[in-house]
């Protein structure tokens, strides 16, 4: 009896990138035919999408900040220091709240706590398949590292620093590039409020 091949880490990536993109396409074919309580311009529909880019705003400097510490270590070492000391997958948590920020630029919340949800389901699977190869790498330190540490939601009291961090400028910067790509959410909803407004798009349904 042959056993199927476990996932390296690389291809689990990509599998995670399909699958967000095919949720956020998803997702936003329900923004185009839905549109918030109060309309386009009402208080409701400003108020969430203000929350939406301040949620955006901090889930890009959380990313980098995260960057700073895991720095492409990952398949190398267990980093279990800043961020990664209070949760396993911080940078992910960060990436929440940015998926938050996304949909709240809909004027909904119950649409931005479907791109939450989409991509905590999403995460939750390719976690699991990173955690299946890390503990495959590291054995005991690793368990030992999953057993005191949230794999989300972070615990504040275990905070631990370091004195020095070895940073990569460029996965840095790729971080800041991909989170500035949140940004893009801001333009897109907007082109979706006028077209609504204008009455070329129809709405199916409103949302709280």
């Amino acid at each position: 009896m042959t056993h199927a091949r476990p996932l390296d880490l690389d291809t689990v990536q990509k599998l995670r990138k399909i699958a967000v993109g095919v949720a956020l396409l998803a997702l936003m074919a329900l923004s185009v035919v839905s549109q918030s309580i109060g309309g386009v311009d009402g208080r409701w529909h400003e108020a969430v999408e203000s929350i939406g880019l301040a949620a955006i705003a901090l889930s890009i400097v959380g990313r980098a900040w995260c960057t700073l510490y895991i720095g492409g270590r990952k398949k190398a070492e267990i980093v279990d220091r800043g961020p990664y000391s209070i949760s396993r997958n911080p940078l992910y948590v960060f990436s929440f709240i940015g998926a938050f920020g996304i949909g709240a630029q809909s004027g909904s919340l119950t649409i931005a706590v479907a791109f939450v949800a989409a991509a905590m389901l999403v995460f939750h699977v390719t976690v699991g398949r990173q955690e299946d190869f890390l503990l495959r790498a590291f054995g005991a330190d690793y368990a030992r590292y999953v057993a005191r540490t949230p794999r989300f939601w972070p615990r504040f009291s275990l905070w631990r620093d370091t004195d020095e961090l070895t940073i990569r400028p460029s996965l840095f910067l790729l971080t800041i590039r991909d989170g500035l790509v949140f940004l893009l959410a801001i333009p897109l909803f907007e082109l979706i409020d006028a077209g609504q407004a204008q009455h070329w798009l129809g709405v199916a349904i409103h949302l709280p």
